[in-house]
């Protein structure tokens, strides 16, 4: 069979741009070509033309791979290098804690009168350190989720499932603190308590969300009285107090709140200031008045060092009123002077109820006014006197049931 010239031309002048060997001689012309090729001279061109055209691409591919595989290599020992550095760090501290052992001492100085164990034990081996937390910002002055003025209504039933479900982040003993910014203040809300379940569940479905709007971190504290014995408000608190910083000694704001009080404003921030601070100062059942200038009942917050300072609440008001007006007393013995939210922020709704059995009207309440200032330096933090029967951790708030005693049967001194 006949072969045609261009073909072979085409084929042999591609291989040859290929780089692949021909049994042919180079000096041999090819079948077909003119001149020394021999056969037609267009075709012939054309082959060489695409031959070289082929091997210039050829060789652009096996630039681009070798380029690729330059700086894939490149990188490979970019990141062995940071591997090694990181890993590196690590094996450093080993032989540093060696050099200096009192570096690696088990003193716990993250908390307070921490001990350092006895030499003589065996020291339990100290898990090594996670990573760090990241470094909240400051929460602001001003919380940007508050709502205002709010719809309080006390005749839905609360059953306190529900409540729960609305605050998945509110931890058991009723703490929380915000997820994203680390607050000025740690709080203890401290409610003086008997008997008030229903009432209780009200206040926890309605101050969780505004104390968490309000970006604090808080805890909750029910002082349950044990007993039918005269009910004491003011012991109550006191109790609260101390046992707060028990749990938590880091708490440097007392928030002293009624179970029966509700903000309408969730602008009324649960917070301490330079002095003293009246939250409740215009309720329902008052008209949404303050009913004289010297009444601090209620919803009061101190801070730590003005607690202290007025040497706590008293403990002989034993029935209903009274402790409030001696409180204010104290405070103005000291030096301080109440600050109070505007009228229109610092109203509050009261869940309506009869007056609790053993808590009636305190007789001797207006003699124990009049004489503040003798009594405040020996009734109060420093002498108050009680016994802890139950420590309760709730999903929503801290039970502590407590045995404060009976009133006396004669009139205290003072």
């Amino acid at each position: 069979m006949a072969q045609d010239p261009s073909l072979a031309c085409w084929y042999w002048t591609g291989l040859q741009g290929l780089g692949v060997p021909s049994s042919r001689n180079q000096n041999q012309p090819a079948a077909g070509c003119p001149g020394p090729l021999g056969g037609p001279a267009a075709a012939c061109g054309m082959s060489r033309l695409l031959g070289g055209t082929l091997e210039r691409v050829c060789k652009a591919v096996l630039l681009l791979c070798l380029l690729h595989f330059l700086v894939a290599v490149i990188l490979y020992f970019d990141v062995y290098a940071q591997h090694l550095a990181f890993f590196s760090r690590f094996s450093a501290r080993g032989p540093a804690r060696a050099l200096h052992p009192a570096a690696s001492s088990s003193t716990n100085f993250s908390r307070p009168n921490a001990t350092t164990p006895s030499s003589g034990l065996p020291e339990a081996p100290s898990a090594r350190p996670g990573p760090t937390a990241p470094v909240l910002p400051p929460c602001p002055d001003s919380p940007p989720g508050l709502v205002g003025r709010l719809l309080i209504e006390f005749t839905s039933p609360m059953p306190l499932e529900r409540v729960q479900r609305e605050n998945p982040g509110v931890l058991l003993g009723g703490r929380y603190a915000p997820p994203d910014c680390m607050p000025a203040q740690t709080v203890a809300v401290i409610i003086p308590f008997r008997h008030r379940e229903h009432h209780l569940r009200y206040w926890l479905h309605y101050l969780h969300p505004i104390l968490r709007r309000q970006r604090l971190r808080y805890g909750v504290y029910v002082i349950n009285q044990h007993g039918e014995d005269t009910f004491n408000r003011a012991k109550l608190l006191n109790v609260g107090f101390l046992e707060a910083l028990k749990e938590d000694a880091t708490y440097d704001c007392f928030i002293f709140s009624d179970v029966d009080l509700v903000p309408m404003d969730d602008r009324n921030l649960y917070r301490c200031g330079d002095q003293p601070r009246h939250f409740a100062i215009a309720m329902d059942k008052f008209g949404f008045r303050l009913p004289y200038a010297g009444y601090f009942g209620g919803v009061s917050g101190l801070s730590k060092a003005q607690f202290l300072r007025i040497n706590g609440f008293p403990n002989e008001y034993w029935g209903w009123g009274g402790e409030d007006d001696d409180i204010f007393n104290r405070i103005s013995l000291t030096g301080m002077k109440i600050s109070r939210p505007d009228i229109r922020i610092g109203r509050y709704r009261m869940i309506k109820h009869d007056r609790d059995k053993h808590n009636e009207p305190n007789p001797q309440r207006f003699t124990k006014i009049q004489n503040t200032k003798l009594t405040m330096k020996r009734d109060g933090i420093g002498s108050v006197r009680y016994q802890v029967l139950e420590v309760s951790r709730q999903p929503l708030f801290t039970n502590i049931t407590v045995d404060i005693g009976r009133p006396p049967s004669w009139p205290p001194r003072g």
